[in-house]
């Protein structure tokens, strides 16, 4: 903790990079991820070949996933990003899927029964359906793409892996390694529950029961 309270200037420029990687990331993946899902769930032959050469991808290491973008990126940023991306595709692409095939089509039919366009349903029906889906995804997408950037250090993507891999490489200085490490691990814990907080707030469920709860105290003043 010493070296984050003495050098507070460099660990926040370095959390911003970091920041800035993951939105990056997060931001694309999810512009990738979904017309993806969107043609898996049109057509549904196409779940088992997509799905499985995205898993196939996850599967590679990260470390020479990146190593095999370098030539075609370049040493930097964008090497990292490209890679975060793909490792992300399979867990938003997945939970996608789920919540646009977990809408019942009776639903769809009762909408377009009501004069609602395609834009209409897919805004006001199937988006609040899907939405807590989609964030529990790109809550772990979040977290693997935090993970990841700090590897991206080693290829010159800045981050908080700067401080791990200097510490390690300047004779053991543990110092910027727990400084590196705590900070990451806040990064990913903060993240996390700003999502999960999403996540809750945007359910359904939740709101239905709200909504319940609301009528019945408004029953209630009005029997007052």
């Amino acid at each position: 903790m010493g070296y984050i309270f003495q050098n507070p200037s460099i660990v926040w420029e370095l959390l911003l990079e970091h920041l800035q990687m993951t939105f990056f990331t997060l931001v694309i993946a999810t512009l990738v991820a979904l017309p993806i899902a969107l043609l898996i769930t049109r057509f549904r032959w196409l779940n088992v070949p997509v799905l499985g050469i995205l898993g196939i991808l996850y599967t590679v290491p990260s470390l020479a996933l990146i190593i095999l973008l370098v030539p075609l990126f370049g040493l930097n940023a964008r090497s990292v990003i490209v890679a975060m991306v793909l490792y992300t595709q399979v867990i938003l692409v997945r939970s996608l899927v789920v919540g646009l095939q977990s809408i019942k089509p009776a639903v769809l039919e009762a909408a377009t029964g009501m004069g609602m366009s395609a834009w209409q349903r897919w805004w006001q029906i199937q988006v609040p359906l899907i939405l807590p889906i989609f964030l529990a995804g790109l809550r772990i997408a979040a977290i693997v793409a935090i993970a990841i950037a700090t590897i991206g250090a080693k290829f010159g993507a800045g981050g908080l892996g700067t401080l791990l891999f200097d510490g390690i490489a300047q004779a053991g200085r543990y110092d910027k390694i727990w400084a590196g490490a705590i900070v990451v691990s806040l990064l990913a814990f903060a993240l996390n529950a700003a999502i999960l907080s999403l996540e809750w707030a945007t359910s359904p469920t939740r709101r239905i029961r709200q909504s319940a709860r609301q009528k019945r105290q408004l029953s209630q003043l009005t029997q007052t």
